[in-house]
C-alpha cells in the first residue's frame, strides 16, 4: 500500500521533470535526457546529427515509449534537441559558451510553449528595465535641468 502512495506522487511529481524532495535518484527519463546531453557535450553528437531513436532509446535504457517520450521533451524543452515533423529528432544548434542557461537565440526555432514561455519572460524583463530607466530619466531631468543650466 505505501509504495502505490509513492508511486502516484513519483508519477504526479515526474510530469514536470521534478522529484520530491530528498529524492537522491535520478529518474530512468533524466538518466535519458543526462546520457544525450553528454554525448552532445562532448561532441560525440553533434548540432544537427539525428538522436537515436525512440526504439533505440527504449531498448538500450529498458524504458518505455512514454519514459523515452518524457527524456525527448525534457530536452527540447532545454534547448538541447528539435523535432523535424517526419525525420525525427536532432541536436540543436547551440553556443557551446551557454549549456546551462536554455535555449539560445540561434537554436532552431521549434515552435514549443517553452520557448514561447522564455521569450515572453525575456520580454516582460526588458519592459520593466525600459520603464525602471525611463523613471530614472525623468527624475534627473527634472532634478539636473535647473543645476544644468
Amino acid at each position: 500500500m505505501g509504495t502505490e502512495g509513492g508511486g502516484v506522487a513519483g508519477v504526479m511529481a515526474t510530469r514536470r521533470g521534478r522529484r520530491p524532495a530528498g529524492g537522491g535518484v535520478q529518474l530512468t527519463f533524466e538518466v535519458i535526457a543526462e546520457t544525450l546531453r553528454d554525448q552532445i557535450h562532448s561532441g560525440r553528437l553533434k548540432p544537427g546529427d539525428a538522436l537515436p531513436t525512440q526504439t533505440a532509446l527504449m531498448r538500450e535504457f529498458g524504458a518505455s515509449s512514454l519514459t523515452v517520450q518524457k527524456a525527448m521533451a525534457l530536452l527540447k524543452q532545454d534547448g538541447w534537441a528539435v523535432s523535424r515533423p517526419g525525420k525525427g529528432a536532432f541536436v540543436a544548434h547551440r553556443d557551446h559558451a551557454d549549456d546551462l542557461d536554455g535555449p539560445e537565440t540561434d537554436a532552431p526555432v521549434g515552435g514549443t510553449t517553452a520557448r514561447v514561455e522564455a521569450l515572453e519572460l525575456a520580454l516582460a524583463e526588458a519592459v520593466q528595465q525600459i520603464a525602471d530607466l525611463r523613471g530614472r530619466v525623468e527624475a534627473l531631468e527634472s532634478g539636473g535641468v535647473e543645476r544644468g543650466r
